[in-house]
């Protein structure tokens, strides 16, 4: 899927039930606590974020739980397929692998099924089993993306 794909895809995501939302928004940072805390304790972390990136990481990993908390408050679906691009793109230029998102996203879904009730859940994982399923998309316009910005400064 292209760009105009993933979003018109996107569209039918929404919307979120407010009460999912509170919940998500009040154990937000226990959950980014823990995900940073589980992706750190990986094996394979510095195959997945490249050397030094630790602390990128978890940035990451706090902003996008900000970034979904909005999006789940106020769905735009052009913003949001842009944002992952935008994140793709940006996180695999400094040495993260594209196998890291697959990693988080299962990360954030395992604990989501614990520390979620189940309405919540169920409401919530949808959008990040969207993006876990559209990877190699994201992956396939982040490519192409990336190649533009490399030709860009050769031929500069």
């Amino acid at each position: 899927m292209n760009r105009n794909e993933l979003t018109q895809s996107a569209q039918n995501m929404a919307p979120f039930n407010e009460k999912a939302v509170d919940e998500f928004e009040t154990k937000l940072q226990a959950n980014v606590a823990r995900l940073n805390q589980a992706m750190e304790a990986r094996p394979d972390i510095l195959e997945l974020i490249g050397p030094n990136n630790l602390a990128m990481m978890k940035d990451n990993h706090a902003n996008q739980a900000r970034f979904m908390l909005s999006i789940f408050r106020e769905f735009n679906a052009e913003t949001f397929v842009d944002t992952i691009l935008w994140a793709f793109r940006t996180y695999r230029s400094r040495s993260f692998h594209s196998g890291y998102f697959a990693a988080q996203l299962n990360t954030w879904i395992k604990i989501f099924g614990e520390e979620l009730t189940p309405e919540t859940y169920k409401d919530i994982s949808r959008l990040y089993l969207w993006i876990q399923v559209n990877i190699p998309s994201f992956v396939a316009c982040s490519d192409e993306k990336l190649s533009e910005n490399r030709s860009k400064k050769i031929t500069d």
